[in-house]
This record gives C-alpha cells, structure tokens and sequence, in this order.
C-alpha cells in the first residue's frame, strides 16, 4: 500500500489564482471532503525560484501546509512554445505581469513567434501537483499535454493561457471547451490522475 494514502478530513489548496482554485475544487468533489483556499488564511506567496514545475509546486505546498498544519496540495503550471526555446515555460505567470494581465501576455507571445522563421507552432501545457502534510512527507506527480499555438485568442470558458492553446487531435481551444470536457483531458487532470492513484485509490477507476 502506498505511503501516500490520504486520510484526512480536509486540504487546503496552495493558490491564490482564482481559476486555478476553481478547478482544482471540481476535481476533489468526488472526495467529500473540506476543501480550503489560501485567500483564507491570508497566506503570503512563497518565492517560486524552483527551475522546474515541480520544485516549485513543492515550495508552495510544503509552505502552506508548514504554515497552517493542514495537507495541502498546490500546482505549478505553465506553457511551453517550442517556437520559443519552450519559454515561458515556468515564467508563464510572470510574463503576464503583477497585474495578471494574460491579454498582454499572449500577444507578447503572438509577436514572439511571428519574429521566427517556419514556426512550428508546437506548444504543450504542463501541470505539476504536490501534497505535503504538515510533518514533511510530500508527493508530487505532473500531467502534459501537446497542443498548437492558435491565433487570434479564442473562448472565455477558461483562464491564462487557454485562450491560444489548442491541444493535439482537437479543433477548440482550452477556452472554447465546456469546462467540464476540459478536465477531462488537460495537464491539470493528467496530473489528477496520477495523483488519485497514488494518494486516493478508493476514488480510482
């Protein structure tokens, strides 16, 4: 049995990106259990230096959960254009600013990629998840998903960089897609899944 097996009656989610939140919440419904936010505890954000989603998503949740004493799960995500050297990779938050602006975001990417020669397009999100209790033990697991650089942005059903992200075999963006369909198959779900796995086998079918 893993050592992983989650017990406890409720988590806290590290993230203070509303969107993030909001669909982190849908995928733990079918645990039945209290499902908390940073925003609650007013907790600061943690400085992300980690070179990788992962490393990054574990400084955020062994953070919260050092802070609080709860289990708690974060995610690091972000895009990656092979058009770009794979940035913004896990700068995509920061590329859109203080002020959160993902419009200004995706047209500095639109205007990086019309400067390369044959663009591919080639794109794919990533998703890193990490659970960390409040004496150390921690897990974390990452979901990926391909997709093609779509231009002009499309769709308000998501947030970040949905918009101009259409994944492989589909022909909608993350932001055209009913949400329910999209975390069926995104990163984040991927990610999910692995996750489930390990930490709740009883929900895994």
């Amino acid at each position: 049995m893993s050592k992983y097996i989650f017990n406890s009656k409720k988590i806290l989610i590290a993230s203070h990106n509303i969107g993030k939140v909001k669909e982190i919440k849908v995928l733990l419904e079918p645990l039945k259990i209290e499902v908390l936010s940073a925003d609650e505890f007013n907790l600061k954000e943690p400085i992300e230096d980690g070179l990788s989603f992962e490393k990054n998503a574990l400084i955020k949740s062994s953070y919260a959960s050092k802070i609080t004493g709860i289990p708690s799960l974060s995610d690091d995500s972000g895009i990656c254009f092979s058009d770009l050297n794979n940035e913004p990779g896990v700068y995509s938050a920061r590329w859109a600013g203080e002020s959160k602006n993902f419009d200004l975001a995706m047209s500095k990417i639109n205007v990086s990629i019309n400067k390369i020669n044959n663009p591919s397009y080639d794109c794919f999100f990533v998703c890193a998840l990490s659970l960390c209790w409040p004496n150390g033990k921690n897990i974390t697991v990452s979901g990926k998903i391909d997709g093609k650089f779509s231009w002009p942005p499309k769709g308000d059903l998501g947030f970040g960089y949905d918009p101009i992200f259409k994944p492989l075999g589909y022909d909608k963006t993350f932001a055209e897609m009913e949400p329910k369909f999209k975390h069926n198959i995104s990163h984040r779900a991927l990610a999910f899944k692995k996750l489930i796995r390990l930490c709740f086998p009883s929900l895994d079918n």
